[in-house]
């Protein structure tokens, strides 16, 4: 037993209070742990033998279920959604962040709202966009109403990731910039934004999950046609709709588990790039 562990031992004996929360806490992990390892291994184990050549065709049929088409689609469809989010998002943190007045009741407007959009519903989402996009600015079901429609659901994620990552900035950083005769612009995009960029790459990478995930919102906007996408205005389904298509006939079970099992593994890469990227952002910081 090391020292550290004797540390803890002696510490929950003298305090029996902190040692069942010391229990309590590890317990909760362990148990976080196996059940997302349940999971995942439930999905292999379910979906891997059923991984075939037909399921990656380059056409869907009935017969063959391609989720070829809709892996393209889900691929456009994150873009097209990151691509209107996180100007959004960025450019709102950074002014709540680094222009914004401390306290402020329109900054405190502004995180009331983030926090109420986060909570509600994907399926308001849905019929939102449905009644807004396809129908009132006549998007029709297409990839740009189901973007949208996503873009605004994921824009209170980026926001507030960014701008928990600008605060964590020391302020050190802007007063040396200053003192170097930068301006408050200059210092916020060369100074601020390269420091914060690995925590905005988390705040994406969750807003990329939830895109991925989501079917209640993309049913209404986007449709379910199992057609690659040829355009922005086409309808085109995901993987995540794809999945709810074919397990609500309930004749494809054995290629709905086959599809969960290339969505996981989807996650999972981009997962392991956007480390790979903020790890790599932060090590070419600190060399300088």
């Amino acid at each position: 037993m090391t020292e550290k562990l004797k540390q803890k031992w002696r510490t929950c004996r003298r305090d029996p209070k902190s040692f069942f929360l010391f229990l309590a806490v590890h317990l909760a992990a362990c148990f976080t742990m196996l059940a997302l390892l349940f999971i995942i291994i439930y999905i292999l184990v379910k979906g891997i033998p059923h991984l075939t050549p037909e399921l990656f065709s380059p056409k869907y049929t009935s017969e063959n279920v391609s989720l070829l088409p809709a892996l393209v689609n889900t691929l456009f469809m994150t873009v097209l959604s990151l691509l209107f989010a996180v100007p959004v998002g960025v450019g709102a943190a950074i002014y709540l962040a680094e222009y914004a007045q401390r306290g402020n009741r329109w900054v405190g407007l502004v995180g009331v709202t983030a926090e109420t959009l986060s909570g509600i519903p994907s399926i308001v989402y849905g019929l939102f966009g449905s009644l807004f996009f396809v129908k009132y600015l006549g998007f029709g079901l297409s990839l740009l109403s189901g973007a949208l429609t996503l873009s605004i659901m994921i824009l209170p994620l980026i926001m507030r990731t960014t701008e928990e990552a600008l605060k964590s900035v020391p302020d050190s950083y802007r007063e040396g910039s200053f003192g170097l005769g930068a301006g408050k612009l200059r210092t916020v995009f060369a100074i601020v934004l390269p420091c914060a960029v690995p925590g905005i790459l988390s705040g994406v990478v969750l807003g990329v999950g939830r895109i991925v995930g989501e079917s209640a919102a993309l049913i209404f906007t986007a449709g379910t046609v199992a057609e690659i996408a040829s355009g922005i205005f086409s309808s085109a389904r995901t993987l995540s709709v794809h999945m709810y298509a074919i397990s609500g006939e309930g004749l494809y079970i054995d290629q709905t588990y086959a599809t969960a099992v290339v969505l996981l593994a989807v996650v999972i890469f981009i997962n392991a790039l956007s480390g790979y990227a903020a790890k790599k952002i932060g090590g070419e910081q600190n060399d300088e």
